[in-house]
Parts: structure tokens; sequence; C-alpha cells
């Protein structure tokens, strides 16, 4: 039997394993399976060609128009998986469940999320295009398009005929999911073609490609023995379930990337309707270091600009004496020496008396190893590694599976929300702590595994029971910015990056990853910037959910009233942005690019921000676009837009700048 969904084919008949293949495509077992006693039917450094996967048959199937249930089963080890393989926005969702049906435990190694053919011929390799993006600390975002052959080359396999042994890989390490790459990417066929893909994962995840005699094979997966420390104990009668996946196909990449951003919207459990203006005291401001004497101004310059929520960041709860807080985190009790007599109670009742939401930092999976939580917590509520607590840059890390840390948690979100009056919640995560916890765990990154699932769990439980509550998911700046925490979160800075100038790019390309209405860009406006510099960073904030921050009441009358405008726009706009597709008419930016663009396509008008990072004015052809408007800054100097043969020529003027626009697509 076949189905075609979403530009996939999937196939199933009792005498060979289910398959899934792109179209064009050759046809590979949808599901590779590793275990502790056999890992391949045949050697590889790929996921490709296990030895449970090739015995898989099927038992049963279900399909209707949007989806496709099988359940197959090895009956060497009993092991039952059912999969599942969904329309989900303009996606593809797969995602299997495993189940073991005999008396022996059968320790699982590895599972694919979801493995695919592409391409045909042992040559595939070279029609296609990789697209995958590096991310880190300050420098998130950074996309890369080369050759897959440059990973792939082509070896010549119909002489040996045999199929090629090694792989083409990308894989996190630990529990920053999206500190080192993102787990989102695509294959650019020459014919302008792509497939992307997004694994939502907080744990562990890997893409691994290899190649064969047929085509190319895409394998995707959670967390791993070899590369996560992952392991896995399956008894008769447990299930374990695979870390979802998204496949999208489309006639070019900016499209396989909408279809993408439609399933994340789909996929979404905290209700986006509600995209307020939010003030952080962090960015370029009071930096961890809040008191009543530094609070008050900025709580009053941000309600006169017209911040909606006011957020205090880190420092609120540690005493101003001990200096570095660092190591004492993890009560989450208001130090009442940072605060005038009226303490933390009485700064959140300012905000509320200005008309804005009040938020607080919090960094909820750790406990500072000098933190009086630290030994009031019992070991098993922690991470431990061979017996022992783990233990990074001075913190001790919160395992959410033990009843312990989640009601050490619970009563913490409850008496903010109920004793302050909290509206908004900043969630962070500063320290990697490795590969996992082995208590009750097969191995590290089974432990870690759980623990994020527990996390999601958590944070489940705490909008069912504060549904107003808003969650930002920091994640030290966009470290683990993933759809398995995204998908329950309202917003996600982007960024810790402290340079204007440096923040375009990061911004710029972060709707191929995050929602645009998720995608929290920090502007910061200071008193040492010029008019053009003031503006340069609210394009940035404008450019996705516009993030505050800065000493706003100190800035001179012509910057405040470039930050009210930015603001009036941004709610001007706010509404339709749930219902964008982001598009890139100059290509996904390089990090050192002088100029930068990220086009947003609503229902009734489409948006561009551009960036010029370099002093000299310049001339920017922009295909597909024949006319634009500024909408930000209004009153600035106007680039010069004209209609060109390639769209619309955009003549800059001198010094660095940005703008908003309005703009008209030649095809809409």
């Amino acid at each position: 039997m076949t189905a075609h969904i979403g530009g996939f084919t999937i196939e199933w008949a009792s005498d060979a394993p289910a398959t899934l293949a792109a179209d064009p495509g050759h046809p590979v077992p949808l599901v590779e399976i590793f275990t502790a006693v056999e890992q391949r039917a045949r050697t590889s450094q790929a996921y490709v060609r296990s030895a449970v996967g090739v015995r898989l048959r099927l038992q049963s199937a279900d399909a209707g128009a949007d989806s496709v249930v099988l359940v197959q089963r090895d009956d060497a080890t009993g092991i039952e998986v059912s999969s599942v393989l969904a329309l989900s926005g303009g996606a593809l969702r797969v995602q299997h469940t495993l189940r073991g049906t005999s008396p022996e435990p059968v320790v699982i190694t590895a599972v694919t999320s979801a493995s695919m053919g592409v391409g045909t011929g042992s040559a595939a390799g070279e029609g296609y295009d990789l697209v995958t993006a590096r991310s880190e600390w300050l420098a998130e975002n950074r996309w890369h398009r080369r050759p897959l052959s440059d990973e792939l080359p082509d070896l010549s396999l119909p002489i040996h005929a045999q199929n090629g042994r090694g792989h083409a890989t990308l894989t996190s390490h630990g529990a920053w999911s999206t500190g080192e790459h993102l787990p989102v990417g695509a294959l650019v066929h020459r014919d302008g073609t792509a497939l992307a893909w997004q694994i939502e994962s907080g744990a562990g995840w890997h893409v691994d490609l290899s190649q064969a005699l047929d085509g190319l094979t895409l394998a995707l997966l959670g967390p791993t023995d070899l590369e996560h420390q992952f392991a896995h104990t399956l008894r008769d009668g447990d299930e374990f379930s695979t870390v979802p996946v998204a496949l999208a196909a489309a006639q070019d990449l900016d499209a396989a990337i909408a279809a993408l951003t439609w399933h994340r919207r789909a996929i979404r459990r905290a209700d986006g309707a509600d995209l307020p203006i939010v003030y952080n005291d962090f960015m370029n401001t009071l930096m961890g270091q809040p008191s009543s004497e530094a609070l008050r101004p900025l709580i009053g310059a941000a309600a006169d600009a017209g911040a909606e929520v006011f957020c205090i960041d880190a420092g609120w709860f540690a005493d101003p004496a001990i200096g570095d807080w660092w190591d004492t985190v993890g009560e989450w009790v208001e130090a009442p020496d940072r605060f005038d007599d009226a303490g933390l109670r009485g700064i959140i009742d300012r905000i509320h008396d200005q008309g804005m939401r009040s938020g607080l930092w919090l960094e909820p999976e750790v406990v500072g190893v000098r933190s009086p939580a630290a030994a009031a917590l019992p070991d098993e509520a922690f991470f431990q590694r061979f017996g022992q607590r783990v233990r990074e840059h001075d913190r001790y890390h919160l395992d959410f599976r033990h009843p312990a840390a989640r009601r050490h948690l619970d009563e913490t979100v409850d008496r903010l929300v109920h004793d302050y009056g909290i509206g908004y919640l900043k969630l962070d995560h500063n320290i990697n702590p490795g590969a996992g916890t082995e208590r009750d765990a097969t191995a590290a990154g089974d432990g870690l595994l759980g623990h994020i699932r527990a996390v999601g769990d958590w944070l489940d439980g705490v909008q069912a029971r504060h549904p107003e509550l808003l969650i930002e998911n920091c994640a030290s700046g966009a470290m683990r910015a993933d759809y398995a925490l995204l998908s329950r979160t309202h917003l996600q800075s982007t960024s810790d990056q402290q340079d204007h100038l440096f923040y375009p790019p990061i911004a710029a390309s972060a709707p191929a990853s995050i929602l645009p209405e998720q995608a929290g860009n920090w502007a910061y406006p200071s008193a040492s910037m010029t008019d053009a510099e003031t503006a340069f960073t609210l394009v940035t904030g404008l450019s996705g959910r516009l993030y505050l921050s800065g000493f706003l009441g100190e800035l001179r009358l012509s910057q405040l009233e470039l930050v009210r405008e930015a603001i009036a726009l941004h709610r001007s706009l706010r509404d339709g942005l749930s219902r964008t597709e982001p598009f890139w008419p100059l290509g996904l930016p390089a990090w050192d690019d002088d100029v930068v663009c990220l086009g947003l396509r609503g229902e009734r008008e489409t948006l561009l921000f551009v960036w010029d990072r370099a002093d000299a004015p310049r001339s920017i052809e922009i295909p597909g676009v024949r006319a634009a408007e500024t909408l930000f800054p209004a009153a600035a100097d106007e680039w010069a837009c004209t209609p060109s043969p390639e769209g619309l020529r955009v003549d800059t003027l001198q010094g660095i700048a940005a703008r908003a626009l309005r703009v008209e697509e030649v095809s809409a």
C-alpha cells in the first residue's frame, strides 16, 4: 500500500519494513532500531540497515487523507513499533512509540525518528546543497550553504556493488540543544526544490546523511549511545517514544521554511494571541544588579514609552553584600537588603500602578553550591554521575523527574504568582550539565531525555494552574531554543548579544528556526547612540517581537520619539505577526554581511527589514520586490527606492542605518 502526504511517499506491505521517501526518492525503512546486542545488519558508520529494523513486519495499518498509523513488530526481540505520520501545518510530523512484548528486556541504544530516501542513484549527493546553522552564545543562527558533495563525495559505488559506509553528521551535546548547531536544516536540489527538517528535542539530537547505490538516506534521531551516552531499557509492557521530527518539501528553501513555520504554530500548546511589549532591565542596563533606587526610574520610563510588561531580571533574590551571586541561586526568595522598606512587593506594586504587568527572572533547573536549597533537597533530586552530584560552574542541576525538585519549583512559582501578582516569568538555563544523569536511567543520556520531558510536563502544569502567566524561554540567550520547549512557552530571547551592530544577522535568521511571534529580539537604545543607531537597534526589535531594554529615561527627546514610534508601529503590526511567513530575498545572511534583509509575508501586507552595517552609501538590489514604503523611522532621510530589472534598487545613505519597509512583491 502507498500513501502520499505533504510531498512524501509512505509504503507498507506484509513482507518488508515500511518505507519513507521524499518525492522523488528511493524508499528506505522508515524506522531503524539499534540495541546493545544488535546494531547493523551490514556494517556502516551511518544509522542505516539496522538488524532489528530490517526484520520489522507489518501488524496493522490505518491510512487517512492526512495521516498514516503503522504498527510493526520484530519477532526476535519482541519490539512492537507504532508509527504516526501526520500532516501538521505544512509539514509531515513523524513519531514512533516502541513497546516491549518479550519477557527478556531489550536495551535500546538508538532509534531513528525518521529515515527517508532522498534522490536516486549512487551519485545523488552531487545534486544537492546542504543548508545548516551553527550557533553559539552571542553568535546564534549562523546559516551556511555548501555542496553536499563536500561531505559525501561520489564514491563510484557501482564498481563495488555495495552501499557507502561513511556519513555526514550534525549532533548536539549535553542539555544545550541549540548551543552548537540548530536542529533545523535542509537539502536544496540544484533545481531549487528543498527538503527541510526540524528535530524537536531539548536533549540530544543527531542528523545523519549517507549514500547508497539507490540514493541518499536522511536519518533524524534523538539521543544516541555513541553521540549522547544514551541507552534505554525496554521491558515487557514498557513504552518508549522517540523525539518528534517534522519534514517539509517545497519548491524552494523559503517555502520549505514557511511550511515548518506553520507546523510550529500547529504544535504550540501555549496560547500565542497575547503579544505584549516587554521591557527587561538586564541588557546593557542593570545586568543582574537590581535595586529599588535603580528600578524606579526604569519603570517610569518604560511605562511612559508604552511597554506593557516590566520584567525584573536576575539578582532580585541575592543579598547585594555577596557581590557575585552566581553560586547562591536556588531558593528564589527576595533579598530584603536589595530593596527599600517596601521590599520587592513595593517595586512590583509600582509596576502595576504604572499599568504594566510584572515579571521576574528564574533559573528553575539549577541550585548554586552555596544555596541553602543545595542542602535542603535530597541528592536524588539532582543530576548524578557515578554516585556523585554533577557540578558545573559551581552549580548543581535539578532532575525534574524527582518529586522534591518539582515540588520546590511549583511552590516557588505559585508563591510568586499569588503573593506578588507576577504575570510573566523569564526562565533561564545558564549551564550545560553534560551528558545527563544516571539516576533511575539506563545511561546518562536517558536520564537527560527523561528530565527534559519532565520539564515539559512541569511547564504544562504551571500553565494549567496559571493560564494567564506568560513564560519566556531565555535559555542563556537561545542555547536551548527547540520546539520541545518552544511549543510550551510564549517568547524566546534570540540572543544575549549586546552589540547592536552584531545583532541583525541573529534576528534576521531567527525565523528560520523560531516563530516570528516568538522571536524576542532585543532593542536597547542608549544615550550614547546617534539617532540613526537608535533606529538601527529598534528595527532589530521590530523584526520579530520587540523586546526593550536600556536606560530609556536618559535618552534625548529625539531618541524617545523613535522608541515611542517603534512601539506604536509594533502594536499596529503584532496582530498579524502570527500569520506571517518569513523569507529572505537576499538569502539567509552570513555573519559578516554588511547588508542583512528579512521579509515577513502576511495576509494583507509584506514587510521588509533591511540593515546596512557599512558606513559608505551603497545600492542594494532586492529581487522580487517592485515598490517600498518606509514604515520606520518615518522622519529619517529617505532611502531612494526605484524599480530595477532585478526587482527594487535601494540606495542607502552615509553611515549605518536600518529601515522597516512595507513592500509590494512582484508575484505576491
